[in-house]
């Protein structure tokens, strides 16, 4: 075949190529923009909205969606009315299924509280109140310090340990909701977000014990392995151990010999003890 014929065929094809796709673009684009559109109007929040609201009808509007619904989108406002805010909503927000309480366990601190766990009250002293971590949201671990059982055999004193890590701070009060600036608030009484067989250890803990909170950071969630301080350990030697309960045997006492001595006709008794006394 003649190169000069080929070269011409060969841009004939590439000419032919770029013609198609773009008239493929032209026509799809002229299709999708005849498609109509899928618009669906949602419930969103009127105005911004705190979390342990209780929606009524004024909280309440209606905003446009197009394309896919977001997942727990809620269609008609009285499937919202009368349910708790479990986290803050701002104005204009579409307001899904996941951030409101089931209807009838209503708002406030309830509503916050997710299945399975339990709010747990723990009295605080007024350096705890307001050290700067009482606020809803923080992690805290919970510690507690006493005289431990079989105090009769502990030479070791009061001992602290650790009963709880990584512990959400539901409210601190009755306030679920951290201050226009953050900060702490004088409380005496701080709600943890617990399991019920932690709860039971808090309040076993509350009525026989000093409870102390320590703040942690959110993002560390690693459970440590922390072994008890006693007191006897702080002003004794590091690492000592921690007393069993098990009482030494006295030692026996020395033996003691007696020799008599005669002396003409005077008699008299020198004791003495065993060598091993005197080591």
């Amino acid at each position: 075949m003649n190169r000069k014929l080929l070269t011409i065929l060969l841009i004939s094809f590439a000419i032919a190529g770029g013609c198609a796709f773009l008239v493929y673009r032209i026509v799809g684009a002229r299709i999708s923009a005849a498609r109509p559109v899928v618009i669906t109007r949602v419930v969103a929040a009127a105005n911004d909205i705190k979390l342990g609201t209780v929606l009524s009808a004024t909280d309440l509007t209606t905003s446009e969606i197009q394309g896919p619904l977001p997942k727990g989108a809620i269609l008609k406002p009285e499937e919202a009315i009368g349910r708790g805010v479990i986290s803050d909503l701002s104005q204009g927000e579409p307001i899904l299924e996941s951030r409101l309480a089931p209807q009838g366990s209503g708002g406030g601190l309830a509503a916050t509280i997710p299945q399975g766990m339990r709010a747990c009250a723990v009295k605080v002293d007024q350096v705890v109140g307001v050290a700067g971590f009482v606020t809803p949201g923080m992690r805290v671990d919970v510690l507690v310090s006493g005289v431990p059982p079989g105090a009769e055999t502990n030479t070791q004193g009061t001992e602290t340990k650790t009963i709880l890590q990584n512990i959400a701070v539901l409210s601190a009060g009755t306030d679920i909701q951290k201050d226009a600036e953050g900060k702490p608030q004088q409380v005496q009484v701080v709600n943890l977000l617990v399991t019920p067989e932690q709860a039971q250890t808090l309040s076993l803990a509350s009525t026989e014990l000093r409870i102390q909170l320590v703040l942690r950071n959110p993002l560390d969630t690693k459970i440590s392995t922390v072994s008890g301080t006693a007191m006897g350990q702080m002003f004794g030697e590091p690492g000592a151990a921690k007393p069993t309960g098990v009482r030494r045997a006295p030692k026996a006492a020395p033996k003691v010999f007696t020799i008599e001595v005669i002396n003409g006709t005077k008699t008299s008794e020198e004791k003495f003890k065993s060598p091993e006394a005197k080591q």
